[in-house]
């Protein structure tokens, strides 16, 4: 996975992570879980800890 698709992936995490404060929605957590397994399967590290180094 090249490097702009993962970022895409956090863009999008971070986009559900939003609508997820103002609304619940079961599918959406689904995305969630989904993003975090791929992010993790292609890297080897999860997402909340790149988004640590991050800031």
């Amino acid at each position: 996975m090249k490097r702009t698709e993962l970022k895409k992936l956090i863009a999008e995490y971070k986009e559900i992570k939003m609508k997820l404060n103002k609304s619940f929605s079961i599918k959406n957590i689904e995305r969630l879980e989904e993003i975090k397994h791929k992010f993790y399967h292609e890297t080897g590290e999860t997402l909340e800890s790149n988004l640590k180094k991050e800031i």
